[in-house]
């Protein structure tokens, strides 16, 4: 669901002043953004509508700190990921489940030959398997570069760091993920060199 940039910040000023039907409004636009980065973030289906729903009573009890000049998306993703990086760390181990990450899609620029599919469909369930192994600063970065096409700017405001960090966590993952997909490609298989993925082939999947 979208909404004017106009209607949204009526809405957002609106509930600021108490308003329950206007703030209902803003959950109706932002429930599947946010149920979707936590359930990226957690891999798992409840604990995500969990997640989810305590997004939205922390953004309701903490309308007054809102800064109407910021971006409402920011804001409220960024209630979402803080609250989703708590409950990792409060987890044993850092992973989130496969049945998660292999229910994302992927979506290609455009419709590959036959044999490009088969490859690329091999390279995602790879790159699926990596994201799990990722702590979550680094995962969070991720998802909000490469599914939310979020810019630096806006992923530093949401992570409470600065560009140049949110820039070098990025560089970091995605050296890990290439790390270990490189690696797993040679245990226990008899793999040529030429078949080894660099970073930047690994980054040509998303």
């Amino acid at each position: 669901m979208r909404v004017a940039a106009e209607q949204e910040r009526s809405w957002v000023l609106q509930a600021q002043k108490g308003d329950q039907r206007a703030f209902a409004k803003l959950v109706e636009v932002y429930q599947t953004p946010v149920y979707n980065l936590a359930y990226r973030m957690l891999g798992s289906a409840e604990e995500a509508e969990d997640a989810a729903q305590e997004t939205f009573i922390r953004a309701y009890t903490r309308f007054d700190s809102y800064d109407p000049e910021r971006k409402f998306s920011s804001w409220i993703l960024s209630i979402a990921s803080h609250h989703c990086v708590d409950r990792l760390r409060r987890r044993k181990g850092n992973t989130v489940s496969l049945e998660a990450i292999q229910s994302w899609r992927w979506i290609p620029d455009k419709l590959p030959r036959p044999e490009e599919e088969t490859l690329q469909q091999e390279q995602e369930r790879n790159i699926r398997r990596l994201l799990d192994q990722l702590p979550e600063q680094y995962r969070l970065v991720i998802i909000l570069r490469y599914w939310y096409d979020m810019p630096y700017e806006e992923m530093a405001e949401m992570t409470e760091t600065t560009v140049s960090a949110v820039k070098s966590r990025l560089h970091r993952a995605r050296q890990m993920m290439a790390m270990k997909l490189n690696e797993s490609e040679t245990v226990g298989q008899d793999v040529k060199p030429s078949r080894r993925i660099s970073e930047n082939a690994m980054l040509g999947s998303f």
